[in-house]
C-alpha cells in the first residue's frame, strides 16, 4: 500500500506517473478511485472532478505515448501487456507492439567504471580492447564491442548505472497502484495485484545477467548437434557476473536486410524456413524458446544458419501446456465446439458467470470460418487476432505463456513472408507438430486419441480430487456455503458412461496385447500352451477392435 513517508523521491516519481497519466487523459482512472492516492493528490493536482475518457482508438494511442514518456520500467509493463489479450481490447494490444526500447547510451566513463567495479580487475587486463562507441542501445543496458587478449571477438552487455534503484522504486509504486485498483469495481474482473506481482518477477530476472547466460547455454544445449540450423554464442562466465554479460559476438546479415541476403547469395525461403523450424522445435519439442525474435536478434550466417541473440526474454511450456494444446487442436479440427468448451473450462480459461451460449456461437463461427479452407491460406497474424477478439469479448483466462507463443509465432511468420511471399509457418511446423503428438498421444489415429484424451482426463480428476474434496471440507468447517449445480444431467452421464466405457475397452485391450507376449517366453518352442497362446491373441485382437469400433460408432446422442 501507498506510504507517503517511505522517501521524496517516491512522492516525486508518484506525483511524475499521476500527471503524465492525465495528461494523457487517463485522469479519470485515479480522480474515479477511492484510494489513498487519489485523496492525497486531489489537493496538489488541479483537475476537474469528472474526467470521461477518450475513445478507444485514441485512448490506446496515449496509453502507449504515457509509458513512453514514464520510462524503462513502464515500457517493459507495456510490451508484457501486448501480449495480454485477455487483458486489454484488441486496439491497445496493437498499439502496444509498437513500443520501442531505444533510448541514448550512457557516457562510456560511467559505463568503464561499472565494468571495472563488476569484474574487479583492470579492463586492460581483461581485454586487448573496447569500443566507446556502443553497438545498441536500451532502456536497461547497453552493448559494446571488445576483443580479448587472444584475440576472439565478444560482446559485452552492461546495465545501467542505477537503473536497478529506478525500476525498484516504479515497482513498489506500481504495487500501490494495483493494491487501491484491486479495491475498484475492476478488481473483481482483474487481478491486479496479481499482474503486478508477474511483472514485477519477469523485470527482476531481466535484470539478472547470469540468468540470461544460463538462457543461452540451456538453447545451445537443446541444439547440439544441429548448429548449422541454429547457432547460440557462447557465455564467458569468468567474465560475466549479475550486471555484466560477456558473450561471443557472431557475425552475419539482419534478417530483415533483403537486399544484403541476395547480395550474398543466400536462399530467402531457406533462411524462412529455418527461422521457423527453430523457433517451433523450441515451443512443441523443447518447452522452452527464445521469445523476442525480432529482426535485429536474427542474424544470417553462411549456409543459412540463424545466428541468435539476446536471451532475455523467454518462455517456457510445461508438458501439461503442450498437452492441453494438442487437446485444444483435437477437438478443433473436430469441430467438436462443446468439446471445446469443456477443454476451457477444464484449463480455467472460463469464468463461471460467463455466457457459453454466447461463447459456443463465437467459437462456432470462428471454426467454420477455417473449415476445409487448406493451411497454406491460413495466417497466423489473422488466427491470433481473431482468437484475441474472443478471448476478450468473454474475458477468457487462458495462460500468459499461450499468449507469448501466439506473439512468437506472429513475428516469426512476419519475418517469414518478408523473405518469402509463399512462406507458410504452420506447414513448417507441421513435422514438429506430429513429432509432439507421436511423443505425447502415442500412435496417430482418431480412436487412440480420443481414448487417450478420455484417460487423461480421468487420470486428471483422479489426481486433483483429494485436493478438491480437502478444500470442500474446509469450507464446510468454517460454515461457509458449498453451492452446487449440476445442468442437462442426462447428457452428462451418457458422455460419461461412454467415457468409462472407452477406458474400460482400452485397458482390457492392452493388458491382453501386451500380457500375452510376455507369457510366450515363458513356454517350450513349438509346445501346445505356445501355440494356444498364438491363437489365442488373434480373437481377442479382432473382438477388441470390432468392439472399439462399434462403441465409437455409436451416436453421440
Amino acid at each position: 500500500m501507498f506510504a507517503p513517508t517511505r522517501s521524496i523521491r517516491h512522492l516525486q516519481r508518484y506525483s511524475e506517473i499521476v500527471a503524465i497519466f492525465a495528461r494523457h487523459g487517463f485522469g479519470f482512472l485515479f480522480l474515479r478511485s477511492d484510494s489513498k492516492p487519489r485523496r492525497w493528490f486531489r489537493a496538489s493536482w488541479r483537475a476537474p472532478q469528472k474526467i470521461a475518457p477518450p475513445p478507444e482508438d485514441a485512448l490506446a494511442v496515449h496509453f502507449r505515448t504515457a509509458l513512453e514518456e514514464l520510462g524503462p520500467t513502464f515500457i517493459k509493463f507495456g510490451q508484457i501487456l501486448s501480449t495480454r489479450a485477455d487483458l486489454l481490447p484488441p486496439s491497445f494490444i496493437a498499439e502496444l507492439g509498437k513500443l520501442v526500447d531505444s533510448v541514448s547510451p550512457e557516457p562510456w566513463e560511467l559505463i568503464r567504471t561499472l565494468l571495472t567495479r563488476e569484474l574487479e580487475k583492470p579492463l586492460d587486463t581483461l581485454f586487448a580492447s573496447i569500443n566507446p562507441q556502443p553497438m545498441a542501445s536500451a532502456s536497461l543496458s547497453q552493448v559494446h564491442a571488445g576483443v580479448l587478449p587472444d584475440g576472439r571477438e565478444v560482446v559485452i552487455k552492461v546495465q545501467r548505472p542505477n537503473i536497478a534503484s529506478v525500476i525498484d522504486t516504479d515497482l513498489e509504486i506500481m504495487a500501490s497502484l494495483a493494491a487501491s485498483a484491486q479495491t475498484t469495481a475492476l478488481g473483481s474482473v482483474y487481478d491486479f495485484m496479481g499482474i503486478a506481482d508477474d511483472f514485477s518477477f519477469t523485470l527482476r530476472n531481466e535484470l539478472d545477467y547470469q540468468r540470461e547466460g544460463r538462457n543461452a547455454d540451456r538453447l545451445r544445449e537443446s541444439f547440439t548437434g544441429q548448429e548449422k540450423l541454429l547457432y547460440i554464442p557462447k557465455v564467458y562466465w569468468e567474465l560475466s557476473t549479475q550486471r555484466v554479460l560477456v558473450m561471443e559476438r557472431i557475425h552475419g546479415i539482419k534478417i530483415s536486410d533483403i537486399p544484403a541476403l541476395d547480395a550474398a547469395g543466400y536462399d530467402r525461403h531457406k533462411v524462412a524456413l529455418n527461422s521457423a523450424s527453430a523457433t517451433v522445435k523450441q515451443v512443441l519439442e523443447d518447452g522452452f524458446f527464445h521469445a523476442d525474435p525480432h529482426a535485429g536478434n536474427y542474424l544470417i550466417m553462411p549456409g543459412e544458419a540463424i545466428g541468435l541473440v539476446d536471451f532475455g526474454k523467454v518462455g517456457y511450456l510445461r508438458d501439461k501446456d503442450r498437452m492441453d494444446l494438442i487437446r485444444l487442436y483435437i477437438v478443433a479440427i473436430e469441430m467438436d465446439v462443446d468439446g471445446l468448451i469443456d477443454q476451457l473450462v477444464r484449463i480455467g480459461a472460463v469464468r463461471e458467470d460467463a455466457d457459453r451460449n454466447r461463447l459456443a456461437s463465437d467459437l462456432s463461427r470462428f471454426l467454420n470460418k477455417y473449415n476445409g479452407v487448406p493451411i497454406k491460406y491460413i495466417r497466423a497474424r489473422e488466427l491470433i487476432d481473431e482468437i484475441t477478439t474472443i478471448t476478450f469479448r468473454h474475458r477468457l483466462r487462458l495462460p500468459s505463456t499461450w499468449w507469448l507463443v501466439g506473439q512468437t509465432i506472429v513475428m516469426l511468420e512476419g519475418i517469414g513472408l518478408q523473405l518469402d511471399p509463399d512462406f507458410d509457418v504452420f506447414k513448417a511446423a507441421e513435422p514438429h507438430v506430429q513429432t509432439l503428438m507421436k511423443n505425447l498421444l502415442l500412435p496417430n489415429g482418431s480412436w487412440v486419441r480420443s481414448v487417450l484424451m478420455d484417460a487423461t482426463n480421468w487420470g486428471e480428476m483422479l489426481h486433483r480430487l483429494p485436493r478438491v474434496g480437502n478444500r470442500m471440507l474446509e469450507r464446510l468447517e468454517r460454515n461457509e456455503p458449498l453451492r452446487m449445480e449440476i445442468k442437462d444431467t442426462d447428457h452428462i452421464l451418457t458422455r460419461l458412461d461412454r467415457l468409462v466405457t472407452r477406458l474400460s475397452l482400452s485397458l482390457l485391450v492392452a493388458a491382453f496385447v501386451v500380457g500375452l507376449p510376455l507369457l510366450i517366453p515363458l513356454t517350450t518352442p513349438d509346445s501346445l500352451p505356445r501355440w494356444l497362446l498364438l491363437v489365442g491373441m488373434i480373437p481377442i485382437v479382432g473382438a477388441g477392435i470390432w468392439l472399439g469400433f462399434s462403441l465409437l460408432n455409436t451416436p453421440r446422442k
